[in-house]
């Protein structure tokens, strides 16, 4: 594996679920690519700590459930970008619909999950700024890891 950046990484989103949670599953579906994206944010599973303490001996740990993590990206506002609108349209989903997601790096390995979206606030920061949004995305599926084609 070698390095990369950032640069090229696109984030996507599907309104439809996938028949498995798996790189087929996920692959099957239509997805509109969300414009305008400045950066995602850190993401990926971590587990809770469990940690007892018995009186004679050293402190175990364990790891307890785990957290498939959230997106917190930053995004120029454009009202005619098709995969902006979805994601507004899953922030203002008062149901628990989950929706399908997708990152894909520059060297085109993906990362698949279902989340959802907790809103979308918006910043008009200053003259000189672009006006933004900044959705929290919560993953709520184990990220599905496809890695770069060969």
């Amino acid at each position: 594996m070698t390095s990369q950046t950032a640069a090229g990484t696109t984030l996507a989103i599907s309104a439809a679920a996938p028949a498995t949670q798996d790189k087929a599953g996920f692959a099957a579906l239509s997805f509109l690519v969300i414009g305008q994206v400045e950066k995602l944010g850190t993401f990926g599973t971590s587990f809770a700590k469990v940690e007892f303490q018995p009186m004679k001996g050293g402190k175990q740990k364990y790891k307890g459930s785990p957290d498939y993590g959230a997106l917190s990206p930053t995004i120029a506002l454009d009202s005619a970008d098709a995969g902006q609108t979805l994601l507004q349209t899953s922030g203002d989903d008062e149901s628990q619909k989950l929706y399908a997601f997708a990152v894909t790096y520059q060297d085109g390995a993906m990362r698949y999950f279902q989340g959802r979206t907790f809103g979308m606030p918006e910043t008009a920061d200053g003259a000189d700024t672009m006006l933004t949004a900044a959705p929290a995305i919560e993953i709520c599926t184990k990220p599905v890891k496809v890695p770069a084609p060969a």
